[in-house]
Order: structure tokens, then C-alpha cells, then sequence
């Protein structure tokens, strides 16, 4: 994930990006245990920790409609913002995801958004942590998934896992189709919104 912003995060001018790890969290969100078991975790770090703005590091955006309660700032889910700059460079999207588990709490993300009947197709690589953030192991399902999304209709495809943040160059050349890296996409938004909390008046609380 940090290398993933890394452009984005000493840009002169802007907010500082920081990239941090829950203490505590799985390895992976993977089922839905993991998803619920993060949100009182993300919401006492919020509390704790001075941002202009939250990005939740997951592609499942676990625990964002809880940490926006317990903070003033934009809090943004990874998912969200990957579908917001798909949709933004076309009208029909695909996801690869993570694992076959991941697709409910995505598509629970999607018609929170309202935006279910413009993914064209969803599909899993069902590989291990560790062989997505290899630099090599997974290209072979990325390419296949790739290519199905592009024949089921996707004019855009969201890279579903931050595991996948190495290879959205690979995706891109293999099918000439726009690649959206959920955590450059999210980065992109936070600063867009940390700027406007530096312009506006202070905040005021009872």
C-alpha cells in the first residue's frame, strides 16, 4: 500500500500520506468475522489519531459507516473510491477480486452507491495473500480475469485486493483497458479532501 501512494505522498504542497498497520487485525479480510471484528479497532484509532482524513486500507471497506461516527474528518473505504474513478473514466466496470467472499460485502458497497448495474462482472483469483503480492505467482489468473471482464463488457476494471497494487501496469498492457488501483484512487480523494478541511473554518464542538 505505501509503495502503491508513494507518488502521491511527499508531493510538495499537499497533506502527508501515512500509511499504518491495525494493531491486532487479521491478515486479510476474508470472511465476514474479519470484517466485523475491525470496526471497534479502526474507530479507537480514529480517536486517537489527529488526520485531516481516514483511508480504511481494504478493499472490503470494513468498518467505514462505523469510524465515520466516532470522527468530524472524511473517512473513504478503498472499494468506494476505486468504483467513484471507474466510473469516472467509463460506464461499465469490472472487478478481479480477492476470493469468492469478498463479493458480498463489495456488492454491499455497490448498491450503498447505487452503482451494482454498472459492474459488469466480478471475478475472483481465489489465491493466498502472499501469492498476490508476489511479483510473478499470480499473473497468470490476473491475465485470465482480466480478459473475462473484458468480454463480459468492462470498459474500466478495479484491481479488488490492495494485494494487487503491484500489478495494475500488468493488467492494463494485458487488456489495453483503463486500471483502477483502489489504494492510488483512495489516496487521490484524501488529499482532494484534506485540502478542503484545511480551507475551512475550524471546527467547533459543545
Amino acid at each position: 500500500m505505501a509503495l502503491a501512494v508513494a507518488p502521491l505522498a511527499r508531493l510538495p504542497g499537499l497533506p502527508r500520506i501515512e500509511t499504518m498497520q491495525l494493531e491486532g487485525g487479521p491478515p486479510a479480510i476474508v470472511t465476514w468475522r474479519d470484517w466485523y471484528a475491525v470496526a471497534e479497532p479502526l474507530c479507537r484509532l480514529a480517536e486517537r489519531e489527529p488526520a485531516l482524513a481516514f483511508i480504511i486500507g481494504c478493499v472490503s471497506d470494513p468498518g467505514l459507516e462505523a469510524v465515520r461516527t466516532v470522527t468530524p474528518r472524511p473517512v473513504l473505504g478503498l472499494f468506494r473510491c476505486a468504483v467513484a474513478a471507474a466510473l469516472a473514466r467509463a460506464e461499465r466496470f469490472g472487478v478481479i477480486g480477492f476470493t469468492h467472499r469478498s463479493l458480498p460485502r463489495q456488492r454491499r458497497a455497490l448498491s450503498a452507491m447505487g452503482a451494482e448495474s454498472n459492474m459488469a462482472a466480478w471475478v475472483p483469483l481465489e489465491l493466498p495473500m502472499d501469492a498476490l503480492t508476489d511479483p510473478e505467482a499470480p499473473r497468470p489468473r490476473l491475465a485470465a480475469a482480466a480478459r473475462r471482464l473484458a468480454e463480459a463488457g468492462a470498459e474500466a476494471i478495479v484491481l479488488g485486493c490492495t494485494g494487487l497494487a503491484g500489478h495494475a501496469a500488468f493488467v492494463a498492457d494485458t487488456v489495453g483497458l483503463p486500471v483502477i488501483e483502489p489504494c492510488q484512487a483512495a489516496a487521490a480523494q484524501a488529499l482532494a479532501a484534506a485540502l478542503g478541511e484545511m480551507a475551512a473554518p475550524p471546527l467547533v464542538t459543545a
